[in-house]
């Protein structure tokens, strides 16, 4: 959007105002009947054990940092998204994440997004584990998002909402493979 303001007889100043746009805001959860919350926390704070669990991710390993301290930061390469590239290319999706808060008695974590060839901006994400009132029905895993409108070409707030939630469906049916395994 231009405005134009005259400022005497021959100036005019043009401006651009840039429209700020709303950040996009979503939530998904998964349930996990029969599975206790302390069974699945662990999976989830091993903040650099991310590819064990996400469908599509290669890699998850260190930047900096002690997994599961604030500050850690991972580097997570090989997920695909919901768009294609216009060129035909095959392009390896990255992120670098950064953890920015961890609180395992109330089993949740906060992270951003601080790098990477996906176009988010912004990025912040908290994943939490919540009991249910009866323990033995099991739990819930929450993952609540923020960022700044993504600017890939193609994305839309439903395709970030489809690629988290698939994303987390999938993770949950992992994490119950893994712990039946154990049993």
């Amino acid at each position: 959007m231009a405005s134009t303001l005259q400022m005497g007889d021959d100036d005019v100043l043009e401006v651009q105002v840039q429209e700020q746009q709303p950040k996009w805001k979503g939530k998904t959860s998964a349930e996990m009947a029969g599975i206790k919350a302390e069974q699945i926390w662990p999976f989830l704070e091993d903040f650099f054990g991310l590819d064990k669990w996400f469908p599509t991710l290669t890699t998850c390993i260190p930047v900096e940092g002690i997994s599961g301290q604030p500050g850690c930061v991972r580097y997570c390469a090989g997920f695909r998204t919901p768009v294609d590239s216009d060129d035909g290319e095959e392009t390896v999706n990255w992120t670098n994440q950064k953890l920015l808060s961890i609180d395992p008695t109330k089993m949740t974590f906060s992270y951003s997004i601080i790098d990477g060839n996906v176009g988010f901006n912004k990025y912040v994400s908290t994943v939490t584990v919540v009991k249910k009132e009866d323990e033995e029905e099991g739990c819930r895993i929450e993952w609540e998002y923020e960022v700044e409108p993504v600017k890939v070409k193609g994305w839309t707030l439903k395709h970030l909402d489809c690629f988290i939630s698939t994303g987390l469906q999938v993770m949950v049916e992992r994490m119950k493979e893994a712990i039946q395994g154990f049993k």
